[in-house]
C-alpha cells in the first residue's frame, strides 16, 4: 500500500474535519493511521521517507500512512503545532492521536504502531 500524500481537503476527509476545535477530535477512518508532517528540505525526512514506505507494506489493509509538507500546508501544520519535522501523528481508530517528533528508527516505529494503534502487548508489536 503506498503512502497517500494528503492537502487540507484530503486531510479532513480521511482523517478529520480541522473546522472543528482538535480538541473535540473525531477520527473519520477506517483503520489507524500514522501522518508524517515532513518537508523536502529536510535532511531527517528524507531518511525516514523509505522507513515509513516499508512499513506502509508491512502494515497494509492494518495501518493507513500520509504524508504531509508543511510548505505546502501550513495550516494543517499550525493546527497541530507542528514547529519541526519529521513529526508523526499517530492516530488510534479510537481516541485521541499522539504525536512524536525526530526520525525514529524502524524498530521503535514498529513497537509505536503495536502499542499505539494496534494495542498490541509490547512482545507482539
Amino acid at each position: 500500500m503506498a503512502i497517500t500524500q494528503l492537502t487540507k481537503t484530503e486531510f479532513s476527509e480521511k482523517i478529520a474535519n480541522l473546522d472543528s476545535a482538535i480538541s473535540e477530535w473525531h477520527y473519520v477512518g477506517s483503520r489507524p493511521a500514522i501522518v508524517d508532517f515532513y518537508a523536502t528540505w529536510c535532511g531527517p525526512c528524507r531518511t525516514l521517507a523509505p522507513i515509513l514506505e516499508e512499513l506502509s507494506e508491512e502494515y497494509a489493509g492494518e495501518v493507513d500512512i500520509y504524508k504531509v509538507d508543511i510548505d505546502r500546508e501550513q495550516e494543517l501544520a499550525a493546527a497541530f503545532g507542528v514547529r519541526s519535522v519529521p513529526t508523526l501523528l499517530f492516530i488510534p481508530a479510537r481516541g485521541m492521536p499522539q504525536m512524536a517528533t525526530g526520525a525514529l528508527p524502524k524498530e521503535t516505529l514498529r513497537e509505536a504502531i503495536g502499542e499505539l494503534l494496534l494495542k498490541l502487548p509490547a512482545a507482539e508489536s
